[in-house]
């Protein structure tokens, strides 16, 4: 592998960890969240609103940012029967093509997410009465890391002097034999 794509690949491993770490401190928050709002829900009888709407957010942004961790991990639909089986030229063609194809997805999702998260921000929340903006800017933010991953990817991809093996990761004990 040439050095170029070992940095590729060691910036995209450093920047999945960090998006990884930033989820898990989502997930604790809700459930965190959730834990709350079945209390004041069934046990303590507080007037406390805000929790259903708070999950949602963090459920969304966690659930957006964590889709450039599986395109870091290459843990996506790929169908590996014909992949596996083709020539190594072919293979690298495809896995870069797929990672360009993804590249145009998501920056058209940046792109237009821009807009969305902009409008975003002349509503405001039912419960926080803050701009729907800031959940809305989930979009365009997780679009632009999927972005980066898949272009950091597609570089690694492209100059790796091996060929990809495969489209997709392989869930251990269940490869294809």
């Amino acid at each position: 592998m040439t050095r170029f794509a070992v940095s590729t690949r060691k910036f995209s491993h450093r920047l999945n960890r960090a998006i990884e770490r930033l989820c898990v401190a989502l997930l604790v928050l809700l459930v965190l969240d959730v834990w709350l709002g079945v209390m004041v829900r069934y046990v303590i009888p507080l007037p406390l609103t805000f929790t259903e709407e708070l999950a949602r957010y963090l459920m969304i942004w966690m659930a957006l940012l964590a889709i450039s961790c599986g395109i870091v991990n290459r843990e996506h639909i790929g169908v590996e029967y014909l992949f596996t089986r083709l020539p190594a030229p072919v293979r690298r063609t495809l896995a870069v093509s797929f990672d360009l194809i993804g590249f145009i997805f998501f920056f058209a999702l940046f792109w237009y997410g821009l807009s969305f998260a902009e409008k975003g921000f002349s509503r405001l929340t039912m419960i926080y009465a803050i701009p729907k903006g800031y959940a809305f800017a989930s979009v365009p933010v997780a679009a632009f890391i999927a972005c980066v991953q898949l272009a950091l990817t597609g570089i690694s991809d492209f100059l790796d002097e091996r060929a990809p093996a495969r489209s997709a990761a392989v869930v251990p004990g269940k490869g294809l034999e």
